[in-house]
This record gives C-alpha cells, sequence and structure tokens, in this order.
C-alpha cells in the first residue's frame, strides 16, 4: 500500500566507469553503504547497473533533507570510497537528477 509522506529530497545519477571497470565501480559503492558508516538521514540508496552497458553504475537516493545528503558527503567513509572511486571514473561524473520525493512503498 502507498503511503503519502513530507517532502523528501531524492536523487538519480549514473557514474560512468572505464572500460571492464563497472563491477570494481560498483562493489566500492556496495562496499559503502553496507559497512557500518552511519549515514544519518538516509531513508534509502539503491544501487544498480545498466543492462546494455555494464559500465554504468545507476544510483537511486532518498534523504530526510538535502542538508542530511550534503553532510553524508563529508564523512569520513563516504570520502575515503570517493577517493577509490574516481580513478576508475571514464570522466567526471554527471550532474544527477534531483527530484522532490511525496511517498511511495519502501519509505
Amino acid at each position: 500500500m502507498a503511503t503519502e509522506t513530507n517532502s523528501k529530497y531524492g536523487l538519480f545519477g549514473q557514474l560512468k566507469a572505464k572500460p571492464g571497470k563497472g563491477d570494481e565501480l560498483m562493489a566500492i559503492l556496495m562496499e559503502s553503504v553496507t559497512a557500518d558508516t552511519g549515514m544519518p538521514g538516509c531513508l534509502q540508496y539503491l544501487i544498480g547497473k545498466d543492462p546494455d552497458n555494464k559500465d554504468i553504475v545507476l544510483i537511486s537516493e532518498v534523504w530526510e533533507t538535502k542538508e542530511d545528503h550534503a553532510n553524508s558527503l563529508k564523512l569520513e567513509s563516504v570520502r575515503a570510497a570517493i577517493g577509490k572511486a574516481m580513478p576508475l571514473l571514464d570522466g567526471m561524473p554527471e550532474k544527477g537528477i534531483v527530484w522532490e520525493v511525496m511517498g511511495g512503498l519502501g519509505l
């Protein structure tokens, strides 16, 4: 059953890995969200692959607030994951799509 919530901060993004590095990039991202890092305000962080291009990693995030997301980027564990991931990227990440999450399942 879908439920209505107060507006949340959402992001859709994609990262393009260098050829053949998609699995390595995904492993770094998966490790960063499964470790006991504690990301206050994070309601959902999903990581997946483009089925047509294994070097494209897709990310969907839902946060209580935009500030919670910004604060997560200051966490040592997140900064370390970014440091590991950057050399695997094929260029700079593109700006993600920001969306206002109004409700649904899983929140």
